[in-house]
């Protein structure tokens, strides 16, 4: 079985506040031993979308890069650009979003670097061969990281069912085009009437896709591979973002790119899931619902198949909150996250633990 290391919520006394808490996790879970001296640690972080206000503390941040420091890394906070058109979709914006929600290097003591660049194109491709994807491409500040770490917000989410530490590295780190690859089971279209002719997707296209014929570009649907570089590239928008992937399916292709990013640091990786404020979507929308139940406290662990498993199971054993989005009063025990979105929630847990990326057995170990 796997550990998993947990704290509750909750303080009456100075040694009981949660950013303590969050260090002794750090120590007994023995995560300074998986730090050389001077390595890079990448703490996979998200830092809300504007309008967003349950995202994860820039505080609770703080101890992580404190603890990683006094074990010798250098730690920097970082995340992918989106895919969609927002206020964190390129370098500038997404920097501005984190020091407006108080990722500042006074409040974190640690800088803030976007793991695939200004546009979304620094990133490297590297071979899964699984079930959905042959390769996939995420950001080179992951890539050339020497530890990985995802410090998650523990929530529900509108198609993947939930978000922690799998969503956060797979969907987190991967490219723009890597988003497009995981949301999207078809193809893209070009809109005819948003074409200008341009040809900057042909630039693009690695498998020399695309055509113009009468001045508007054309997709061949047998060259096709589906890898997104022609939306991200389009100036006005014609290629549409598609969003057309089923729940299993995006679940399942998290868990392939979760695995791809971190096949050569199994070693070199752990997570934190702070399962606080768990709200019925994702912190990539510019609100914050109702949490669906009470606050329940913090989880640590080398495994994120086993971190994910669990704080989804903690979240279950609570009653739900009068209010939320589960609007029926529901019991511990019963499924409070399909509940939110009549979703299967965990494909990604079943699929990752079949393709060794961890295990769903796990232990609690209180602190």
């Amino acid at each position: 079985m796997s550990e998993v290391y947990f704290a509750k919520v909750g303080a009456s006394k100075h040694d009981e506040r949660l950013p303590k808490k969050v260090k002794e996790l750090f120590d007994k879970a023995g995560f300074a031993g998986l730090i050389g001296k001077n390595e890079y640690v990448a703490l996979k972080a998200h830092f809300g979308e504007p309008g967003n206000t349950t995202f994860l503390r820039p505080q609770y941040m703080r101890q992580i890069v404190d603890k990683v420091k006094e074990s010798g890394g250098k730690p920097f906070l970082t995340d992918a650009n989106t895919l969609y058109t927002g206020q964190r979709s390129n370098a500038i914006d997404h920097l501005n979003a984190a020091y407006q929600h108080g990722f500042l290097p006074a409040v974190v003591d640690a800088p803030v670097i976007i793991a695939d660049g200004l546009t979304g194109r620094d990133f490297v491709e590297v071979e899964v061969n699984l079930k959905h994807l042959k390769t996939i491409k995420y950001g080179t500040a992951a890539y050339h990281a020497h530890v990985i770490a995802a410090v998650s917000h523990f929530k529900c989410h509108m198609v993947g069912g939930i978000g922690g530490a799998i969503k956060n590295i797979g969907m987190g780190f991967g490219s723009r085009a890597g988003k497009q690859q995981m949301h999207s089971d078809v193809n893209p279209k070009v809109n005819d009437e948003k074409c200008i002719g341009c040809k900057t997707c042909l630039k693009w296209c690695p498998e020399d896709a695309i055509t113009i014929v009468d001045g508007k570009a054309l997709i061949s649907q047998e060259k096709c591979i589906g890898c997104g570089e022609c939306m991200i590239s389009c100036p006005t928008k014609a290629i549409n973002v598609r969003w057309d992937a089923t729940s299993q399916s995006l679940q399942e292709k998290m868990a392939e790119y979760t695995y791809g990013i971190l096949k050569d640091k199994m070693d070199k990786c752990f997570f934190f899931n702070f399962v606080l404020d768990v709200t019925p979507d994702c912190d990539c929308v510019p609100w914050s619902g109702a949490p669906i139940v009470p606050d329940v406290g913090i989880v640590a662990s080398t495994d994120p198949v086993a971190i994910d498993q669990a704080s989804a199971d903690l979240v279950n054993q609570q009653r739900a909150n009068i209010g939320s989005k589960v609007t029926k009063a529901m019991e511990p025990g019963e499924d409070k996250i399909h509940e939110v979105h009549n979703l299967t929630w965990d494909y990604q847990l079943k699929y990752g633990e079949k393709i060794g990326l961890g295990s769903r057995k796990y232990k609690i170990i209180e602190i």
